[in-house]
């Protein structure tokens, strides 16, 4: 590393870009960190062969300066789903569904697709990945001797970042410059505590609570002075601002293709829920007909009964107490099927004959003559 400049302050590395990468990291996708800028290499064999050929022969040539991203084997995949299902997963009957599920054929997608459909334990397990990621990114980079800062993880100015960068290996900078490098060593050193790799809950009085005002990250644009030519074309730069959005499939590399992945692999038990709905509707149309033709018959008998029951026609208005005298049936007859309500013949009107209430005669007495 004697031939390569000397950054003299901690290498400024993405957490979320390293986490992607470790991630996709596998038998046929190769990553390499950089040691001396912190810039990620990726071996893409869509490219030229050409351009390949000569990346090989920078990574050859320059061993020293890459080291090779580690690889995310089968065994690991499955220690990352048993972890999350022993530690976070409390229902009885998902742990045990997603245990299966881990034991069976393509176990990172179909679990993948099980957390999904079921939001409360998504959050949870985005929260673990990121938590288990973290710990193994630090882990490896502190076996490649790399001092380093994550990105996030500081609370400066975009002013001040673009000087850090644009001065990263210059040993004469301001004063300004001088002291945000003394607090990026002392950052540095907690990343090889013990404390970095084994993260525990504050002893104590908990903290007052706070509403927690969520910020999006500053994030500077990258700047690296020492890329060599061959390696410009395969730098990996996505801009990645939410450890949310990385996925932890092999198949997808980003969170909208794994998603509408999913949304294709539930299409059949979306079609079969649109087929029952079909033949409900269609039932519903069926009987909406068959009231319309009940309607069509309102002139009949039943259409005089319905209209009997729901409305009170005037022509059956009468006085409360010709009601009560004529009896039910006289008034139903006349709509009943198969009985015929009489006509009354036009011409006078015929009169309803009312009874006068009946005079008391009273014998009148005869006076008796008075006795003298």
């Amino acid at each position: 590393m004697a031939k390569y400049p000397t950054a003299q302050n901690p290498l400024f590395l993405r957490y979320h870009r390293l986490m992607d990468a470790f991630a996709k990291s596998d038998d046929e996708r190769d990553f390499y960190l950089d040691k001396v800028e912190g810039f990620i290499v990726y071996v893409d064999l869509d490219k030229g062969q050409k351009e390949i050929e000569d990346l090989e022969q920078e990574l050859k040539v320059s061993g020293e300066r890459y080291c090779l991203l580690p690889k995310m084997t089968f065994y690991e995949t499955k220690k990352f789903m048993e972890g999350f299902v022993n530690e976070k997963v409390y229902d009885i009957d998902t742990k045990e569904k997603l245990l299966d599920i881990i034991q069976s054929k393509e176990a990172r997608e179909n679990f993948l697709e099980f957390v999904y459909d079921h939001l409360a334990e998504l959050e949870k397990w985005q929260q673990y990945y990121v938590e288990r990621s973290r710990i193994r990114i630090i882990e490896w980079l502190r076996s490649q001797n790399i001092q380093f800062v994550f990105e996030e993880d500081l609370e400066l100015s975009k002013n001040m970042m673009e000087k850090l960068k644009r001065h990263l290996f210059d040993v004469k900078v301001s004063k300004d410059v001088s002291q945000v490098r003394e607090t990026l060593v002392t950052k540095a050193k907690t990343y090889y505590s013990n404390e970095a790799l084994n993260p525990r809950p504050k002893r104590g009085r908990p903290p007052k609570q706070v509403a927690k005002v969520e910020a999006e990250p500053q994030v500077v644009v990258d700047m690296y002075t020492t890329v060599p030519t061959v390696c410009v074309q395969f730098l990996y730069l996505p801009e990645i601002t939410s450890a949310a959005s990385v996925t932890f499939s092999a198949r997808f590399d980003t969170e909208a293709q794994l998603l509408a992945s999913l949304r294709g692999s539930t299409r059949v038990k979306v079609d079969t829920r649109l087929q029952a709905l079909s033949e409900r509707l269609e039932s519903l149309r069926t009987l909406s007909s068959r009231l319309a033709g009940i309607e069509d018959v309102s002139t009949g008998a039943e259409g005089r009964l319905i209209k009997a029951v729901s409305s009170k026609p005037e022509a059956l208005e009468e006085d409360e107490e010709t009601q009560k005298r004529r009896p039910i049936m006289e008034v139903v007859k006349g709509f009943l099927p198969g009985g015929k309500k009489k006509e009354k013949p036009t011409g006078k009107p015929e009169t309803t004959e009312v009874k006068r209430p009946g005079v008391k005669m009273v014998t009148q007495l005869s006076k008796k003559p008075k006795k003298k």
